[in-house]
């Protein structure tokens, strides 16, 4: 039963009426939901109301694209130049979602990427294909779900990682150098990032390599131990 049901969404959807756009923009706001639900549960910058405007802005340009070719058989249009200039203009709509802490860390980068994809799958939906805009919602969700579980469990046990360190006083900083070279590990992009404009506290960035995964938490830890670091953490 679902079957027959199904083919008649689909194409009704896929066809040039007035119950086939509101199904387009109604396909687009419940993805819009979905991928800002997801984002907004995990406390990010881009929410529910972002990511469901951001897709049905997209769907929107493409139901006009589609009802200037239909209803003007002679006026030139190219639809694929818009839904470029769609996808062109929410990478502009990312970039305000990404931002660099105190900590020089980057944040924002998955939020803008979910943004990203979620204008295209706008621009799936407001064309009417329905398979590409499911299917693209699954694989939004399990980039989300099953990879971010992924991505964690990697980082936990990466054998290269950043250390944001805050320390009482500026000889901390040759001290710490020369416990680095004594221990079994490497560093690099090591910066100063407070103390030096008049700051009330000295900072520094590193970049560290060790020579065998699974030592990081010991190793953060070690460094906390340090009695001239008030406060480490990882970036």
């Amino acid at each position: 039963m679902l079957g027959p049901l199904w083919d008649d969404f689909i194409a009704t959807t896929a066809g040039w009426s007035v119950t086939g756009i509101f199904l387009r923009l109604l396909l687009a706001m419940i993805v819009g939901i979905i991928i800002g639900a997801n984002r907004e549960f995990k406390g990010k910058g881009a929410g529910i109301k972002t990511h469901v405007l951001v897709a049905i802005g997209a769907a929107l340009a493409m139901i006009v694209s589609q009802y200037i070719k239909e209803t003007m058989p002679g006026a030139s249009i190219d639809m694929a130049r818009i839904a470029a200039g769609v996808v062109g203009g929410i990478g502009f709509l990312g970039v305000g979602t990404i931002i660099v802490t105190g900590k020089n860390e980057v944040r924002g980068l998955t939020t803008a990427a979910g943004l990203w994809v979620d204008g295209c799958i706008g621009l799936a939906a407001g064309i009417g294909d329905v398979p590409t805009t499911l299917l693209s919602l699954l694989f939004v969700l399990f980039t989300f779900t099953v990879l971010s579980a992924c991505d964690k469990l990697t980082h936990q046990f990466t054998r290269n990682f950043d250390l944001y360190i805050e320390f009482d006083t500026r000889s901390g900083i040759k001290d710490l150098l020369k416990k680095l070279h004594q221990w079994d590990c490497s560093y690099s992009n090591f910066q100063i990032i407070g103390g030096e404009t008049g700051g009330k506290y000295l900072a520094a960035t590193v970049c560290v390599t060790l020579p065998n995964m699974g030592r990081k938490d010991s190793f953060i830890d070690a460094v906390q131990m340090l009695p001239y670091v008030s406060f480490v953490d990882e970036i």
